[in-house]
């Protein structure tokens, strides 16, 4: 048995950044959605429409995971 060590690193690499790279973007939404904006109401509306987009690029990247490994 042969372990290509160079792809398992890549595919452990990617893995990583891709993973914090979400988790920091559903923390954003998080924030975006939770804590009322300083800035008065037109800051609010920018930050929760904000933190909606980085729900839904979270979301999108969910479901780019699922079509990969159903198709």
């Amino acid at each position: 048995m042969h372990i290509d060590w160079a792809a398992l690193g890549q595919v452990f690499g990617v893995s990583l950044v891709v993973t914090v790279g979400l988790v920091g973007i559903f923390t954003l939404g998080i924030v975006g959605t939770s804590s009322p904006s300083a800035g008065g109401a037109k800051a609010s509306v920018l930050a929760r429409t904000g933190a909606y987009a980085c729900y839904a690029l979270c979301a999108a990247a969910v479901g780019y995971g699922i079509f990969l490994i159903v198709g």
